[in-house]
């Protein structure tokens, strides 16, 4: 018989959105972790937030920075609305200004000591359980002594296993030595290890997290993206250690009679469903003519558009019968219009996440996905509805894709973006071209776990929506 001693990592979790998915559950629970990056990366907002919202959450917290004011701290986290002095009030944070002059540490008077010891007597007095050390760097950059630089070293590493409090230190890198001396020491003795960067690709700015190291526990270990929001960090998996997508649920109308016998009866709730076509085929009358069918029947929709406003996508739809301005009057439809170069992908996600969270659709529509590429190119396209798609589906929502196709059928990749392994159903209109006039066709391509119709069938708009016939 065979005993099982395996043991699960006991973790504090940082509650920031989007990385304790990353890091499996939080950071390791009464051990050191250290945050590394360049300037202006969102390091001691992050070592602020992991604080704050452990404070709210009942875990008292100390911060000890070595670059900012307690004034100017408190000030900047307000922006993001976190009241600090409010909560230090209520002794369940302590934050302690641990600015150096020069000439002490030139003069070799300086320690870490004596501000370590102020912060062992305060974290028995509020019964912390956090502590971040901000921006050590500066300190240790300081000191050109290599004796002094280990002897602060050696002593720190004591003092924070002696203290026994889930540390975050944060660390900008430093050229020639004794800069690496101590950043290389840090890398080792922290559990894990958290990489930021701000990346500039076609003019825009990406800030980007990645996870080097984590002893002891399995973790996200892509680059994902992160922005700095009114609210706080929100950091963007595309998915963390497993598929959660939820079933298709039952048949739904596409609004159109003919083509749900063409898909086998409609299409399945939670799916994603792709219209693809050249310009002028009838994607978004398609589209619309589904998101009515589901406004009449009391459901709600959310429509982002990325080629048309609200107001010109209610006009032009109505001169084939759709009347969309009475859903948005309802409240069953939420028309968004986004120009895709205006952000980066990181606010294009987050805008469309606060709106499911907020509006809570059964469908969205994303029109089109072709224009997704002007964000910040394919890859950015790529990544960017991989993101959406995952979230979409992990919550249950039907979705409709529009994808402004060119070429020949055999030769074109039908989504244009490379995720055709997560689209489940594929609408393909072309045109064909006669004698003396140019007709549509409509065929199904794809209908994931559905039998469908193989026949190629006619596709006319006219003044009272969409009409398919034999041919």
């Amino acid at each position: 018989m065979s005993i099982n001693n395996k043991r699960t990592l006991k973790k504090t979790p940082t509650y920031i959105t989007g990385l304790d998915e990353i890091l499996n559950g939080g950071l390791p629970y009464g051990r050191t972790s250290l945050v590394f990056g360049t300037p202006g990366n969102g390091k001691t907002v992050m070592g602020v937030e992991y604080l704050y919202r452990g404070a709210i959450n009942g875990e008292p917290g100390i911060f000890l920075g070595f670059e900012e004011t307690v004034k100017t701290l408190c000030e900047n986290a307000l922006t993001m609305g976190f009241n600090l002095s409010s909560l230090m009030k209520k002794n369940q944070l302590f934050l302690m200004d641990g600015k150096i002059e020069p000439d002490i540490v030139m003069s070799g008077k300086f320690s870490l000591k004596p501000m370590l010891s102020i912060i062992s007597g305060k974290a028995k007095e509020i019964e912390a359980k956090r502590l971040v050390l901000d921006a050590l760097d500066v300190v240790f950059g300081l000191l050109e002594n290599p004796v002094q630089v280990r002897s602060e070293l050696y002593h720190l590493n004591l003092w924070l296993m002696k203290l026994g409090l889930t540390t975050l230190i944060t660390l900008k890198p430093r050229e020639g030595y004794p800069g690496t001396l101590f950043q290389d020491y840090f890398y080792s003795i922290s559990d894990c290890v958290i990489h930021l960067d701000v990346r500039q690709l076609d003019q825009v700015s990406t800030r980007r997290c990645r996870i080097v190291k984590y002893r002891g526990s399995d973790f996200g270990r892509n680059e994902y993206p992160f922005i700095i929001t009114d609210k706080g960090i929100r950091l963007i998996p595309i998915t963390k250690f497993d598929l959660r997508h939820k079933p298709f649920g039952e048949r739904i109308s596409s609004g159109i009679a003919r083509l749900d016998d063409m898909l086998g009866g409609g299409y399945q709730r939670a799916s994603c469903i792709l219209l693809a076509g050249e310009p002028g085929t009838g994607k978004t009358i398609l589209a619309t003519t589904f998101i009515a069918q589901m406004c009449k029947q009391n459901e709600k929709a959310l429509y982002l558009s990325f080629e048309e406003s609200p107001e010109a996508l209610t006009h032009n739809t109505a001169s084939v019968g759709l009347n969309l301005e009475q859903f948005t009057t309802s409240g069953n439809l939420l028309i968004v219009g986004a120009m895709p170069e205006a952000t980066g992908v990181e606010e294009h996600l987050m805008r469309l996440f606060d709106k499911v969270e907020s509006f809570n659709p059964q469908h969205v529509i994303i029109d089109a996905i072709s224009a997704c590429e002007r964000i910040a190119g394919k890859e950015a396209a790529f990544d960017y509805l991989m993101r959406i798609l995952n979230f979409l589906k992990e919550k249950g929502i039907t979705v409709v894709l529009t994808n402004q196709t060119s070429g020949k059928k055999s030769q074109l990749e039908i989504s244009g973006n490379g995720i055709s392994s997560m689209v489940d159903t594929v609408v393909f209109i072309t045109y064909v071209h006669g004698e003396k006039e140019i007709n549509r066709t409509i065929q199904i391509l794809k209908a994931r776990g559905s039998s469908h119709s193989n026949k190629i069938k006619g596709f006319r708009i006219n003044d009272n929506g969409i009409e398919i016939y034999d041919i």
